[in-house]
């Protein structure tokens, strides 16, 4: 169940067409919330100082699509 939910940056980004760098943008700016739309990640930790992001997908899903909805709505205008 916990894979249902919590999945690696690799895959959040696949499965919503943007690259890591831009998922990775959209965490560090505060567009997706620690503990709601990413934590990190408990295991395998060889270097405690810089953790690897999972992310909720289904917290996610909403926000990432009005994000880039937004942004090409204004890019097209």
């Amino acid at each position: 169940m916990l894979g249902d939910i919590w999945i690696s940056s690799e895959l959040t980004a696949e499965k919503f067409g943007i690259t890591e760098i831009k998922l990775s943008s959209l965490r560090e700016n505060g567009i997706l919330k620690p503990g709601i739309h990413w934590k990190s990640s408990p295991l395998g930790q060889k270097k405690p100082w810089k953790p690897k992001a999972l992310y909720n997908i289904k917290k996610c899903r909403n926000i990432i699509n009005k994000f880039y909805f937004e942004e090409k709505y204004n890019n097209a205008a």
